[in-house]
């Protein structure tokens, strides 16, 4: 209750239309021990209705962190069938949530997948813990859903701390899994190289991909999630997804979780200087720009 008053407040200082995405540990479960691979619907029932009373619209991702049967950072690359049975449940079970949080509101629900499994050092083995992550997702998304309600997407990264050599779900496995299986590839600023430009990106991935999913974030020397502001980094993102008049193909969603600010206030910052880097993208002079070049 009160992070939905926190996000009251958040919505009434940001200008324009808003989102929320919830994460599977924002279940309520009236103080009963749920698994996440059996949470369904009726524990977000409460989310529902405050969007629906706000006329928004929900995204959803699962949870496959801060648990005991990740603990290794192994969730669905596990080699234990047991453990990574749990997580297909639990991938299952997400998208199972979206589909009615975009039946009940109207508006299709993002269900962004991100899984920590990897190792600190050089594992023997790459090919094995990427063909079982394949097979997990043939799993997960077998089960289809009526149209307009879920849209699935897959977030790769480059390292994580603890997982510096090996990251299983890398943006190149994401990649060739999204083009193979026409999935939404989700983009974090923060998840590459610090020279790499994900503004760059967009002009390739969505010549293959139906679309993409941003995860706006401030990356300092490496995925540390800041406060987003107006810098080079979002203007040059904003302006990209303008120029090649993809904007109906593009989700923006912001991903920061800067301890050191207030999250009302954080909210804000962020939502509003994405926000201004999109508005100047809009106010370029494309075809003159695009004439002269």
């Amino acid at each position: 209750q009160e992070l939905r008053q926190d996000l009251d407040k958040a919505i009434s200082l940001i200008p324009g239309p808003s989102r929320v995405n919830l994460h599977a540990i924002y279940a309520e479960t009236n103080g009963k021990s749920v698994g996440r691979d059996a949470q369904g619907p009726e524990h977000y029932t409460q989310w529902i209705a405050w969007a629906k009373n706000k006329k928004i619209g929900l995204d959803f991702n699962p949870s496959f962190f801060a648990h005991p049967k990740a603990a290794n950072s192994l969730t669905l690359t596990s080699p234990d069938p047991a453990t990574r049975e749990y997580w297909i449940r639990h991938g299952e079970a997400s998208r199972r949530i979206a589909s009615a949080m975009g039946a009940a509101l109207g508006t299709p629900c993002v269900n962004n997948i991100w899984i920590p499994d990897g190792a600190k050092d050089t594992p023997y083995d790459r090919w094995g813990p990427r063909q079982r992550l394949a097979d997990a997702l043939d799993t997960i998304f077998a089960q289809a859903y009526p149209e307009g309600t879920l849209v699935d997407a897959l977030e790769g990264k480059l390292f994580g701390i603890g997982l510096e050599d090996f990251t299983a779900g890398s943006h190149d496995f994401y990649l060739g899994y999204c083009a193979a299986h026409r999935k939404t590839l989700c983009m974090d600023l923060g998840h590459f190289h610090p020279t790499e430009s994900v503004a760059d990106k967009l002009s390739s991935c969505l010549q293959f991909l139906p679309s993409v999913l941003i995860h706006a974030s401030r990356g300092i020397r490496w995925d540390s999630d800041h406060v987003l502001i107006y810098n080079d980094e979002i203007r040059a993102l904003c302006a990209e997804a303008v120029r090649g008049c993809a904007l109906d193909r593009i989700y923006f969603s912001l991903d920061f979780f800067d301890a050191s600010i207030n999250r009302v206030a954080a909210w804000v910052i962020g939502a509003r200087a994405f926000r201004k880097a999109l508005l100047a993208g809009l106010l370029e002079p494309h075809a003159m720009l695009r004439q002269q070049e």
